[in-house]
């Protein structure tokens, strides 16, 4: 049997186990895509890890890796802990997770910015970066945590065999103090990205406000690699990328030393889920014999602070917050402005850009329960209109000026964000909602043949096909059993405090497929 094959069979008694969706919500027309996407997997593993795309993205990146190792779990848990450990081991002293861990065997050309660009092992040194491996010297949203527990509960006797979580719980754990210490750039407990790639929606409209103050980097001094395979209408401009290089370069300059650059944001969708990863944390740490009370403590602490900080009433969603703005600017969310519950952080302010961050932070079981209700009817509504004129979740208000139904992540739909979207309208109740979002996902991917993004409105495939994360997400949908919350009536509560240690977003239903 070969591998592909290997990978693709089921095995019926983690089948039982795992108990699958039943008929009624798994037609017969998807029966296949476990297969078809199991060999997208397998065409995209390196032997190590899986790339994101082989042509467009030939590396290993860190939050697709987090993503792909939860669908990964379904055809070979052995081959999703794989998936982590080899990130992980990239690691850098001070506890960053670098977003790129990069191949040597893959040409210099083939991707911008390259390893000799980064010069990790030189100008990370400080840092702690590693001196036999090439990486870049950012970071990316911290699921990490998270699917190191999804993956552990796919097999759990493999994990307990082979000490998976007992190894890769000291890096996670070092790497949550990275960004709780490190990257506190407000000093209120949240943490800023440095960097628009760090927060993995590269080019999102949140972004154009803080991003005009950085002068860009002479266009002859780089090439786009990304251009020789995408289409220029579907990615980034180059006045985008002239301005990520001048970022990148000036971070890298200054020994990738925090808390000095032009550019500091916090993002909601950024620290929502370092917060799922700090209860998944917890859940790590009860398994190993420790507790996980504090964990789940600051989980909670964290959770009212995103609130304070970074929710917008009249917006009904999360804003970003600039924390480079400079002074006190006028009009809603600016610091100073008397805003009922906003922090005044001189020089400091809420960005008024909706976008697909803002909704992400559904996924936190202790969200005050009128903020989780807003959230449900800003998805609904016209901004991002999910149930009517759109299926998937769109990255960008629909109604904004900055809009583009093809451009990255200016308004397509993503998969990923779909998959944090469908978890956290579970975990709220909002189960026919769930269920509609879960059955857009698995029909798209698989009509797209697993398109890194989509237009929201026809479910074009737009970017790379064959995507690693869409067929790992999709996997995991498919796999997914039928929901049996109650339905909260979030509609009608006006509760604003955090509850007490619910983390059902996190273990309920999540066991994967069977041993690989």
């Amino acid at each position: 049997m070969d591998r592909t094959a290997q990978l693709t069979a089921r095995s019926t008694p983690y089948e039982t186990a795992y108990d699958p969706p039943a008929t009624a919500t798994t037609p017969a027309t998807t029966t296949s895509l476990h297969t078809r996407a199991a060999r997208v997997l397998e065409a995209n593993w390196t032997g190590a890890s899986t790339v994101p795309s082989r042509d467009l993205y030939p590396h290993q990146w860190s939050w697709d890796s987090a993503f792909i190792a939860i669908g990964l779990r379904h055809v070979s848990p052995r081959r999703a802990q794989t998936e982590l450990e080899t990130l992980l081991a990239a690691q850098w002293g001070d506890g960053r997770v670098p977003h790129i861990v990069f191949n040597p065997s893959v040409p210099l050309d083939a991707y911008f910015p390259s390893p000799d660009f980064w010069r990790s092992s030189t100008a990370g040194r400080t840092a702690g970066a590693p001196r036999t491996l090439q990486t870049s010297g950012i970071v990316q949203p911290p699921v990490h945590a998270l699917a190191a527990w999804l993956v552990h509960r796919a097999d759990p006797e493999l994990s307990r065999a082979r000490g998976f979580l007992a190894r890769v719980h000291p890096r996670l754990a070092a790497w949550h103090r990275y960004l709780l210490h490190r990257r506190d750039l407000g000093g209120a407990g949240l943490v800023s990205v440095v960097h628009p790639w760090e927060q993995g929606m590269d080019n999102s409209p949140c972004w154009d406000a803080p991003l005009a103050r950085i002068t860009p980097a002479p266009a002859r001094s780089f090439r786009r690699a990304d251009l020789d395979h995408g289409a220029a209408e579907d990615r980034p401009t180059d006045l985008d990328y002239g301005r990520y290089v001048r970022l990148a370069a000036d971070y890298r300059d200054a020994g990738y030393a925090d808390g000095g650059g032009e550019f500091a944001v916090e993002d909601p969708a950024f620290n929502a889920l370092l917060i799922a990863s700090e209860y998944a944390l917890a859940r790590i740490a009860e398994e190993l014999g420790a507790t996980g009370s504090a964990r789940r403590a600051r989980a909670q602490r964290l959770t009212a602070t995103l609130v304070e900080r970074l929710w917008d009433a009249e917006a009904g969603m999360f804003l970003c917050r600039d924390l480079r703005a400079g002074g006190t600017p006028s009009g809603r969310g600016a610091s100073g402005s008397g805003a009922e519950g906003e922090p005044r952080v001189p020089g400091s302010r809420l960005l008024p850009e909706r976008a697909v961050s803002g909704l992400v932070p559904l996924i936190l079981p202790g969200l005050p329960r009128d903020i989780a209700a807003a959230l449900v009817r800003t998805l609904r509504g016209p901004h991002f209109s999910v149930g009517d004129r759109t299926r998937l979740v769109p990255s960008y208000d629909l109604l904004g000026e900055a809009f583009d139904p093809h451009r990255y992540w200016r308004g397509p739909a993503w998969f990923n964000t779909g998959w944090l979207l469908e978890r956290g309208l579970r975990t709220h109740g909002e189960t026919a909602a769930a269920e509609a979002l879960r059955r857009a996902v698995l029909d798209l991917a698989d009509a797209t043949d697993f398109a890194e993004y989509v237009d929201p409105y026809t479910g074009a495939p737009c970017g790379a096909t064959g995507f690693g994360w869409t067929a790992a997400l999709a996997l995991d949908l498919y796999h997914r059993p039928a929901v049996r919350h109650a339905r909260q009536h979030l509609d009608k509560s006006t509760q604003r405090v955090v509850p007490p240690t619910d983390t059902g977003t996190f273990d309920r239903s999540d066991r994967g497929g069977h041993r690989g």
